[in-house]
């Protein structure tokens, strides 16, 4: 019986195609399961209150199928099945509204009711509509422009009473993508209507999966925090060392920004500008310049005297560019070579931090020794973190999926930095009382 409702569950779905104008309602037998609605759905860029509607005839409208392979994934935490957007389905770079309508008559199993897992990613905002009745949605449609938070937003809804046993249903999604959004764009993974207490644990595992996506943001965080914590400490004990403020301000610099991660995902209070301005653009720049004076502090370079100077310049210079890069911060439009000429500034403003901080450790290594190449390893550690993107150029792996979480190379570098930079404070430490020693027991009376 099992297989046989399956059976009938698949063969509803794909029944479901504007290519049968004459009967466009097929049924759909719900068991006692849920159904991925992969479509094709009907859709059409702009934007009219009207399509909402059950009523409204979209015969003419293109198709746009759903449907993904189990195994596609979204390439970062690991959502799945995950399809690329409207961009690779004939709508390349396109940003503003469009919306999808689908049919169905569904049938629940007796004494059932019915509910709506909302389309997983979105580029940028949606609400869902059904029969006409605005379900939910994730972003802020109050004003003439939406406001877009994360884009991996879980969405449990439930259908309006009359519709809940079961019926004809006109399912509307309509979209907003943001014009950040490059060459993605709509619905990345299908919705997926069913049972409400089978949506209900689909609900939970697809919250459980974000959680353990961002989670390994937050354990690096920790680790950057505790050792800004340790630095601050050890400062105390050397207040004549130039080296631990910059340390300390590189450490929670890092810390905000990987942190970060999970409070833009778990939590809609962060939006896509406040992203870009304090943690893309602030915290990113204020974080190179920290940790190339951090280490320029701990090697002790008085030489050459400009290098904070060129340190300060850049760090003003990647800053400006990414807010000149991105005029819609200002629901503003700047000319195309404007924008094109900012994206290679900060490109070349980030190779440029990479020189100066390999000519940091060059010059720290030739000065100190042996002692210098003691911190070789930490630096080069933070260096993986910092300058990733230029890491995976050299065909390095910029993200893995260990039991099935994504967890980039620069995370794994993250906790890596931070555990020799631990261990590299202590030897500093050690050394500091093993000198310290001897003059205390020759003070000691006989």
């Amino acid at each position: 019986m099992y297989k046989f409702l399956t059976c009938v569950l698949l063969l509803g779905l794909a029944s479901v195609s504007s290519t049968c104008l004459a009967d466009p309602i097929k049924p759909v037998q719900l068991g006692q399961s849920v159904l991925r609605l992969n479509g094709p759905w009907k859709f059409h860029t702009g934007d009219d209150a009207r399509w909402a509607g059950s009523g409204f005839d979209d015969s003419a409208w293109e198709s746009m199928n759903l449907y993904a392979p189990p195994d596609a994934n979204d390439g970062d935490v690991g959502i799945a099945p995950y399809i690329s957007g409207w961009s690779k389905q004939g709508h390349p770079n396109y940003h503003g509204y469009a919306w999808y309508r689908l049919r169905v008559a569904v049938t629940p199993p007796a004494g059932e009711t019915l509910a709506l897992l909302g389309p997983w990613a979105v580029d940028s905002s949606y609400q869902v509509y059904a029969n006409g009745i605005l379900l939910g949605g994730v972003g802020d449609f109050s004003a003439a422009t939406p406001t877009a938070y994360g884009n991996h937003y879980p969405r449990y809804f439930e259908l309006p009473p009359e519709l809940t046993k079961g019926g004809p249903i006109t399912f509307a999604i309509r979209v907003w993508a943001g014009p950040w959004v490059g060459g993605t764009g709509g619905i990345h993974v299908a919705p997926v209507i069913g049972t409400r207490d089978a949506i209900s644990a689909q609900y939970r595992l697809q919250w459980l999966k974000i959680v353990e996506g961002y989670a390994v943001d937050v354990v690096p965080a920790l680790l950057f925090f505790l050792a800004a914590a340790m630095v601050l400490c050890l400062w105390r004990l050397e207040r004549a060392n130039r080296a631990y403020p910059w340390l300390a301000a590189a450490l929670l610099c890092s810390g905000l920004q990987r942190g970060n991660q999970a409070i833009f995902f778990w939590l809609q209070i962060e939006t896509i500008q406040d992203y870009v301005i304090f943690i893309l653009t602030l915290v990113g720049s204020c974080t190179l310049g920290a940790w190339m004076m951090a280490w320029r502090a701990w090697f002790k370079l008085d030489k050459p005297a400009w290098l904070p100077k060129l340190v300060a310049a850049l760090t003003a210079i990647y800053a400006v560019a990414h807010l000149v890069a991105y005029p819609w911060l200002y629901h503003a439009a700047f000319p195309h070579a404007v924008t094109r000429t900012m994206y290679y500034l900060i490109t070349w403003t980030h190779h440029a931090f990479l020189l100066v901080y390999l000519a940091i450790l060059f010059l720290g290594i030739r000065r100190e020794g042996r002692e210098g190449w003691h911190a070789l390893p930490t630096a080069l550690a933070i260096g993986m973190v910092l300058f990733i993107s230029e890491v995976v150029l050299l065909h390095v792996p910029g993200i893995w999926f260990p039991f099935g979480v994504g967890v980039s190379t620069s995370e794994y570098a993250s906790v890596i930095s931070v555990l020799l930079l631990s261990a590299l404070l202590l030897r500093r430490l050690w050394s500091r009382a093993a000198v310290s020693q001897p003059t205390a027991l020759e003070e000691s009376p006989a």
